[in-house]
């Protein structure tokens, strides 16, 4: 009778320690990318009481007997399931689709987070919103490049950075050159190119028939010098480019006159023998420069970041280039990982070393912008197994309950 009140005694103590697993997992079934846990119990001590036999001769063995002592926590595990990602509209809100974790820094301290609920502080690092660390990564160069051997540490966006001015390099013409024109008559358009210090300059271009499918050009700025002399456009019976040829050389060079170094025009006029840039139509001359690619400086506006945890950031003068890039981190174990609050994790003995990497690249993992990922607690199971417990701890009390009764008449047997 002893031996049914310890082992109901385990019954009680290890199912209210289950109920407690179960009532924290029903309390955050609404934290950012919370793992739920599960208990499993195991058989305790088990004792001898008679041994096993060999069969002896024409007679059967004897089993041997045994009875247990009740039970104990087996394990407590925490379940590394997917949880739904769940749309902000934050663009610093990222969720991971994979068995990754985002790496976190506190002080010489790493660790371990599927919570995306990231911000940016007032120096530019962007930190969990929930402790304040650190989420770490590589760092952009200047150029917007990634250096291969860059070493994983503090994310640290550069607001109040500026993206360099582009000087003009190509310009791209399009549209028609009249093949009725006279000879004499003129086609004139401007265009805007930008010199290595980002300021802007007025090119204008003058067009001339000089003979049936003909035409020379020249171009001039009102703050800037352009080669002297005439280009040539001709055009063939059909209207397709035959030759383009500049004033000198095989660009235009202008010279600013703000001191700004000078630079070379080339100009695309589409492919010779055909008419994707400038064609010889009868038709009224409508040619223009489509495009250029000169900018002038500009100042970061705003960040996104893509699936790959690629920091992007938008400049006024309409550049894009990259600052940075989030980590990820792998586990052999991630089960074995210590769960140190504050939605982090710690390093341990059998979760197995973090294996560092980038998702689209070294992690097969990807992450999803503007999303946190949801609990992955089923209520509807912690319910069903909470009812279990319950139930079980009832059937251990009941059996504490009769063993009591039992010891009581065993007391009272000297009073029949």
């Amino acid at each position: 009778m002893l031996r049914a009140l310890f082992s109901g005694v385990s019954g009680l103590r290890n199912y209210q320690t289950g109920l407690d697993v179960i009532a924290n997992n029903i309390a955050n079934v609404n934290t950012t990318a919370f793992k739920a846990s599960r208990v499993t119990f195991k058989e305790a001590f088990v004792q001898l009481l008679q041994g096993a036999s060999r069969p002896p001769g024409d007679l059967g063995g004897v089993n041997p007997i045994q009875i247990g002592s009740g039970m104990e926590i087996g394990s407590i595990d925490q379940l590394f399931t997917q949880g739904t990602p769940l749309a902000t509209g934050n663009n610093t809100d990222l969720a991971i689709q994979g068995d990754a974790l985002f790496v976190v820094s506190k002080g010489q301290q790493q660790f371990y987070t599927r919570t995306g609920n990231f911000q940016l502080d007032a120096a530019g690092h962007l930190i969990s919103a929930d402790n304040g660390y650190i989420v770490q990564g590589i760092n952009a160069k200047s150029d917007g490049t990634f250096d291969p051997s860059a070493t994983i540490g503090n994310i640290n966006l550069p607001f109040g950075k500026k993206s360099p001015a582009n000087a003009t390099t190509t310009a791209t013409l399009a549209g028609n050159l009249d093949a009725s024109a006279a000879v004499g008559d003129t086609h004139e358009f401007s265009a805007t190119v930008y010199d290595a210090l980002g300021a802007p300059h007025q090119l204008d271009m003058t067009y001339t028939n000089t003979a049936p499918g003909a035409w020379s050009w020249t171009a001039t700025s009102p703050d800037a010098t352009v080669d002297t002399g005439s280009g040539t456009a001709t055009f063939d019976g059909t209207g397709k480019l035959l030759t383009f040829t500049y004033p000198a050389g095989t660009s235009l060079t202008v010279t600013p006159a703000n001191g700004a170094d000078p630079f070379n025009v080339t100009f695309n006029a589409g492919t010779i023998g055909d008419t994707d840039g400038l064609s010889g139509f009868s038709k009224a001359s409508n040619a223009v420069v489509s495009q250029q690619d000169g900018y002038g400086s500009g100042d970061l506006e705003s960040i996104a970041v893509d699936q790959n945890g690629v920091i992007t950031g938008t400049f006024s003068n309409g550049v894009s280039q990259a600052l940075a890039q989030v980590a990820l981190a792998q586990f052999t174990n991630p089960s074995g990982l210590l769960d140190e609050g504050d939605n982090v994790f710690a390093q341990s003995a059998n979760s197995g070393l973090p294996v560092l990497g980038f998702a689209g690249s070294t992690n097969q993992s990807t992450i999803t912008p503007g999303a946190l990922e949801g609990s992955n607690v089923d209520l509807s199971t912690e319910f069903t197994d909470m009812i279990i417990t319950q139930r079980a701890f009832q059937a251990n009390a009941r059996v504490i309950t009769t063993a009591d009764e039992m010891l009581n008449e065993l007391v009272n047997l000297q009073h029949g």
